[in-house]
């Protein structure tokens, strides 16, 4: 255990700040809206990760945007408000990165979710905030939570329900690109983050049993042209899901998510140092009910696509899609996908988590070949 636990001692904080700073300067998860000359500062300032603390030092920046968009609300400057707003939004999603798992971090969550509603108001196409019923077990919610946009001037279009993983949640899946294609889309929070009704576990691809039912009720959209897309962590729900959802799906999307290799111990230690900035494992075991690097260390096993023997399994079509690089999941974890099972197609990039460069574009492309077919 003492190894384990020398394993999940604090990174330094001299790698964190200049991941951070690469981010920032990029607009790259968390920063996905923020002035960088605005976080710079106060990512040299860190002296630690302590949760309150970080929820406090980025949750400030928030208050001047806000004040803005209220004013250019007041005026009439609707491109001012929602810029604004999504900045403000940015600024409150920064304090709660990666997790909602401290009081301040949780009410910075729930802050910056207030701001991109308001932001969301001037979205054309307009979004819609969806609650989908959930059939869950004791201590289980009842309903999931979507963000739906069509695209205009499509009848029932067909639809690609995107999520994200453990640290971008619903209000960070980008829906235009998709909608120019002619595609709507669907954003919910994968189990165990966010609004989900349940935790991450061995069988919480229940959820999608209310999703899917869901989109089948609306008459506005079209149930026989459903793809998905998980990123991250959430790729490993999209593999999961092209599994035992197969014939609810015309194709499915695993951008960087992990199968089996990435829930060793050894890979997990190895992970807590490469490109995610700090608290990979903890923030893991967060999705998944636990707390800890040691509790994901021990249960994360359980996870293994391929000890479940879902891998053999009929699946529908499936994209795989990674960096070669990737130091948060392993590529072998990509490798042993279409090593098992029906062909699958893959694309992978020079570089780390999720590929980077075009991949957003060659899968919309694919998604859309599947979908309009």
């Amino acid at each position: 255990m003492a190894a384990s636990t020398d394993a999940f001692a604090a990174r330094p904080m001299d790698e964190v700040k200049k991941e951070l700073h690469e981010r920032a300067k990029g607009n790259r998860n968390p920063f996905l809206y923020t002035i960088y000359n605005e976080v710079a500062p106060v990512i040299d300032r860190l002296e630690s990760v302590d949760r309150e603390d970080w929820a406090r030092a980025f949750g400030v920046l928030a208050a001047p945007h806000e004040q803005r968009a209220a004013k250019a609300e007041g005026a009439g400057d609707s491109a001012a408000a929602r810029r604004e707003y999504l900045i403000a939004y940015d600024c409150h999603h920064v304090a709660r990165y990666p997790a909602p798992n401290s009081p301040g971090k949780l009410a910075a969550y729930r802050k910056s979710q207030n701001n991109f509603h308001k932001a969301a108001h001037y979205f054309d196409p307009p979004l819609e905030r969806v609650e989908m019923p959930f059939k869950g077990r004791a201590g289980e919610g009842t309903a999931s939570t979507g963000l739906l946009r069509k695209p205009k001037g499509v009848s029932r279009p067909p639809l690609v329900v995107i999520w994200g993983g453990i640290d971008a949640f619903k209000e960070e899946r980008p829906s235009d690109p998709y909608l120019r294609a002619g595609l709507a889309t669907l954003c919910i929070d994968m189990p165990g983050v966010a609004d989900a009704p349940l935790p991450g576990s061995e069988n919480a691809e229940r959820l999608w049993d209310a999703v899917f039912d869901y989109i089948a009720s609306r008459p506005d959209l079209d149930a026989n042209r459903v793809g998905i897309h998980g990123g991250s962590t959430g790729g490993y729900w999209a593999t999961k899901v092209a599994h035992t959802h197969r014939e609810r799906l015309r194709a499915a999307v695993n951008q960087g998510g992990p199968a089996h290799f990435a829930f060793r111990r050894d890979w997990i230690v190895r992970a807590q140092r490469g490109e995610y900035p700090f608290e990979l494992a903890e923030t893991l075991a967060c999705a998944f009910d636990g707390s800890s690097g040691e509790e994901w260390i021990e249960y994360a096993p359980k996870l293994s696509l391929l000890t479940q023997g879902i891998l053999e399994k009929p699946c529908a079509p499936l994209l795989c899609v990674n960096g070669v690089n990737d130091s948060v999941f392993p590529i072998a974890d990509m490798h042993l996908l279409l090593e098992h099972g029906r062909p699958k197609a893959a694309r992978f990039y020079p570089g780390g988590h999720m590929g980077g460069g075009n991949a957003q574009a060659v899968i919309i492309n694919w998604l859309k070949e599947k979908l309009t077919a």
